[in-house]
């Protein structure tokens, strides 16, 4: 059993994410962090305590961050022409989810289950990486005590998403995400590079509902907004961005990797630009020395993945 904390920021594709980590047989979901990022982080977090209680999913909520790292940074645009105005494709939800929070914030959350269940712990981290980056200022030493940290996130051998150099959870807080990849844990990244290949069409998705029941029906009626906002970028359907790193957890064989250490440009025209320097390759002294080498997705079997993702969701088993 894979132990899973889920780090995001629910948003359409993050719902989808975490009905598979609910539902596959082998993941053992311990624990769901949000931050703010598809919406504000007081609409984040309704969003998966709503989830969570119409899923019946146990795993405790905790609140996290609402701004970035540095708190200097200026506060960008909320996407509600991707997600909607309530980031849940504009679905009605009350106003408020009568289902506590953990008292912690999100940081502390982490910090506390990881060091209770030393090398045990997967972080799944969908959205923008302030509650990990906060975890590590806080406690730099749990690093060492987590299994591994799986990323949706980042555009390495591809254009990125919100800027030609940019892919949209590391662009909301590249300070964080540079912490993040240059810690003493290991992480892998599944980016654009891959999640863009992995399109699930509108018919795969319906048949999908009609055989998964009233959870799988909910699912779909969110996704709605998010099939339409896909039309004009790959056609029918929708790209599973955040699944994707949840498949990577129990199907890391339907993807191929690159090793080397990640760093995060901070500033200016290539704001939050991912860059690998890969292993093996040798370069003059610089920024990319003396960090761990990291995992980057570069390639995918993406009809394989989606088969891994009804599989859970709808079925409940693994593929």
């Amino acid at each position: 059993m894979h132990k899973v904390i889920f780090d995001t920021d629910p948003g359409i594709d993050d719902a989808m994410a975490l009905l598979f980590l609910h539902r596959h047989p082998q993941i053992d979901l311990i624990g769901i962090t949000t931050v703010f990022g598809n919406a504000p982080i007081g609409f984040t977090t309704r969003n998966a305590q709503f989830l969570a209680q119409e899923w019946g999913i146990s795993a405790p909520v905790a609140k996290g961050a609402g701004v970035t790292f540095d708190p200097s940074r200026p506060e960008g645009h909320w996407p509600t022409f991707i997600h909607g105005e309530n980031g849940l494709g504009d679905i009605d939800i009350p106003e408020t989810v009568d289902r506590p929070l953990d008292p912690r914030p999100a940081y502390q959350f982490i910090i506390d289950t990881v060091r209770a269940q030393p090398g045990e712990v997967t972080l799944v981290a969908v959205g923008r990486m302030t509650n990990l980056a906060l975890a590590l200022k806080a406690d730099p030493d749990f690093a060492a005590l987590v299994k591994e940290v799986i990323v949706m996130g980042g555009a390495f051998d591809v254009n990125g998403n919100t800027s030609p150099a940019a892919e949209a959870n590391i662009h909301g807080d590249p300070e964080a995400a540079d912490l993040v990849f240059t810690a003493p844990w290991r992480v892998t990244v599944v980016g654009l590079d891959v999640t863009l290949k992995t399109v699930m069409t509108s018919g795969y998705l319906a048949e999908m509902a009609v055989t998964g029941g009233k959870a799988v029906q909910l699912l779909s009626d969110i996704s709605q907004f998010y099939i339409d906002f896909y039309k004009h970028r790959v056609g029918d359907g929708m790209v599973v961005h955040d699944s994707c790193a949840c498949v990577y957890l129990v199907a890391p064989e339907l993807f191929k990797t690159r090793s080397g250490p990640i760093r995060v440009v901070c500033g200016g025209i290539a704001d939050g630009q991912t860059i690998q320097k890969p292993d093996g390759r040798r370069f003059p002294p610089g920024d990319w020395d003396g960090h761990p080498s990291q995992l980057v997705c570069t390639d995918i079997q993406a009809d394989s993945v989606l088969e891994v993702i009804r599989a859970a969701i709808v079925e409940g088993r693994a593929a």
